[in-house]
């Protein structure tokens, strides 16, 4: 089962150190029964795709939390056995996807990093700013927040995670 791990550049740095991402459990999002139901697709590249989408949103969720982080989400794909994942019961927009990694994962086994591009930081910088507001149902603030999700995560080795982080 791929899984798609949220981070930000500081928590890849910290994963990259260690060598794994953890410590259990790690929080993942997946295709999970919930999210095929959720997405009426039975196309897997479009349901990996909705995931991967819901980890980025996760990620921006981490940098309204964490003002220091570079304003760019990270997600790291990573293959595991799906015994290894348990999908978080419900079908909320909170959890939709979600599922929770039993144990740490060794960096060295993640199939690809995705990290926005640097024309995207204003854009998500604006999101992870509008956040709060957008929860509390501001449409201006949705529309500032869906502005970020108009870009596109570029795909990277884990090979290049280094040149990511200087």
């Amino acid at each position: 089962m791929r899984v798609y791990v949220p981070l930000t550049l500081p928590g890849l740095a910290e994963a990259h150190k260690a060598g794994e991402l953890g410590p259990a459990p790690v929080r993942a999002y997946a295709v999970t029964p919930g999210l095929r139901e959720w997405y009426v697709s039975d196309d897997i590249e479009e349901l990996e795709y909705a995931a991967l989408s819901r980890a980025a949103a996760a990620s921006l969720r981490m940098l309204a939390e964490d003002a220091a982080a570079p304003r760019r989400r990270v997600v790291v794909a990573v293959d595991v056995e799906d015994k290894a994942a348990s999908a978080t019961p419900g079908l909320d927009e909170a959890t939709l996807g979600q599922v929770t990694l039993a144990g740490p994962v060794r960096l060295a086994v993640a199939a690809a990093v995705h990290v926005d591009a640097d024309d995207a930081e204003a854009d998500v910088a604006a999101a992870a700013a509008a956040l709060a507001a957008a929860d509390a149902g501001d449409d201006d603030a949705r529309f500032t927040v869906d502005g970020a999700e108009d870009h596109e995560l570029l795909w990277f080795g884990v090979q290049e995670i280094p040149g990511l982080l200087a």
